[in-house]
């Protein structure tokens, strides 16, 4: 049997019980991160661009222009997200890409930048919008 004193305690508790799920539904639902690569299935890769420094400028450029490399670089379906001069190391060249597209990365610069180029390469993601979230979590 249910008392005066017991729906009292129950009227009062409702906006409580109003205000927790008022809190829960504002939340947006947790869900997986967006992939800072770019996607399910793309990828980022990182080539440092280095100087052969036996070399003289000009004969750098005569090799890749030899070997095909200013027409064939980046390879179709290869996004090119940076490009920069390095004061003494050369080109850091950041690319975006389906993932099977790395042998076809790979096998042109091999064929084409070698010999003119001492490569090094880094699987690389963008971390700006995670660096965004954690400055949000962490203010002050």
């Amino acid at each position: 049997m249910i008392t005066r004193r017991r729906v009292w305690q129950l009227i009062c508790g409702l906006p409580l019980i109003a205000a927790a799920v008022g809190r829960a539904a504002a939340q947006p639902p947790a869900g997986p991160l967006p992939s800072p690569s770019g996607g399910p299935g793309m990828e980022m890769l990182t080539v440092f661009l280095r100087h052969d420094q036996a070399k003289t400028l000009d004969e750098i450029n005569s090799h890749l222009k030899s070997t095909g490399w200013y027409k064939n670089f980046p390879p179709e379906g290869v996004e090119v997200m940076s490009w920069y001069v390095m004061m003494g190391i050369g080109q850091v060249v950041t690319l975006k890409f389906p993932a099977e597209k790395l042998r076809d990365i790979n096998a042109l610069i091999e064929r084409e930048a070698w010999g003119g180029y001492r490569t090094e390469f880094y699987p690389t993601y963008d971390y700006r919008a995670l660096y965004k979230q954690e400055q949000a979590k962490n203010p002050g």
